[in-house]
């Protein structure tokens, strides 16, 4: 296997990335901000279906690939992979040392062994493996980092969160694919935050999880709530769930309320947004005017590539938050806490 390590940093400021997969919603939105920036070249789109990706292929004009091969013969400096989340696993070990650099929807894999798997292919390979969480780029979730370093808070003792959606349907609701409903689609994007923020870890999860409770005959769990202490002392929670109808004006919610001994800030991520009533769309929608956290993990994924730099969300970042997810899993399976 080529070694990236050993082709050395890239002699021109062009970039060369190829998408791997359309199967998560979130590939739309990378693959929009690709096509704007200076310097970056859209090498390719790889996809298993040809009416998903061969149409954004044509519609981008650039070219399709049926087979994860063809694409990576194309010279590049770096992947985007969002593929289903049982998927992710054998596609990073595919470009692991073809590549510079790796940046893979969250969950990082639907198994920690899948996880450490591809951490340690990357390692060997000279490959930086980045993690996909965009809240890490929104503005509030960063100023509200910003003040909790800063200390204005003292002393703080407890965070409580949300993380509500729509239920997405597709290979979502297929176990396999998905590695869990609600649960694990979540709670790796806010365990995430919060390991930032603080710089620790969660020590302790107890989770209540429901089947079934929102979308009857879905076969997997639609809601959860979490309870969770970090290894700084702090006491946390998480309300997670596919509990947003298809007429609610926004795809979801991330919120944080952080409260100490000085007051209580509290963030929405999605709060940038103008609400806009639409006759022909048949309800109200809110339309975001601000920055997209999406936008900055994309510019900070094509920066890591060309300054050789070391990614700003790794792997370990990704093997973290999925550890928190599927305790909250067994916890809820033996009705206790789970120590991590």
């Amino acid at each position: 296997m080529e070694n990236a390590e050993t082709r050395g940093p890239e002699s021109s400021s062009e970039v060369r990335v190829g998408m791997f997969s359309f199967a998560h919603m979130h590939a739309a939105s990378y693959i929009h901000f690709l096509a704007q920036m200076e310097g970056v070249t859209l090498a390719g789109i790889y996809d298993d279906d040809y009416d998903r990706g061969g149409r954004i292929a044509a519609q981008f004009n650039v070219p399709y690939f049926r087979r994860s091969e063809g694409l990576l013969d194309q010279e590049l400096d770096g992947a985007i992979i969002c593929s289903e989340n049982a998927l992710h696993a054998p596609l990073v070990l595919q470009a692991a040392g073809k590549v510079r650099g790796i940046l893979c929807e969250k969950p990082i894999a639907t198994t920690v062994s899948d996880g450490q798997a591809m951490i340690d292919r990357c390692r060997e390979s000279g490959t930086k493996l980045q993690i996909a969480f965009p809240m890490r780029f929104s503005p509030p979730v960063m100023e509200l980092k910003s003040q909790v370093e800063s200390g204005v808070l003292g002393e703080v003792y407890s965070v409580k969160t949300t993380n509500h959606g729509s239920m997405p349907g597709r290979w979502f609701v297929d176990a396999k694919l998905a590695g869990g409903g609600a649960v694990i689609d979540h709670t790796v994007h806010v365990v995430d935050l919060i390991r930032w923020i603080w710089g620790t870890e969660v020590v302790e999860v107890y989770a209540e999880v429901g089947r079934e409770l929102l979308h009857p005959g879905l076969g997997m769990d639609d809601v959860g709530l979490l309870s969770f202490q970090l290894a700084n002392g702090i006491f946390g929670t998480l309300d997670t769930s596919w509990s947003r109808p298809p007429s609610y004006p926004t795809w979801g919610d991330v919120k944080l309320d952080v409260l100490g001994e000085n007051g209580l800030i509290c963030i929405d991520a999605f709060e940038q947004n103008l609400h806009v009533s639409s006759d022909e769309a048949g309800k109200t929608s809110d339309v975001n005017w601000g920055s997209s956290g999406d936008e900055g993990l994309v510019a900070d994924f094509v920066a890591m590539i060309r300054e050789g730099r070391e990614p700003s969300v790794d792997g370990e970042d990704g093997l973290r938050a999925l550890e928190v997810a599927l305790a909250a899993y067994e916890s809820a399976r033996r009705t206790d806490p789970v120590q991590l």
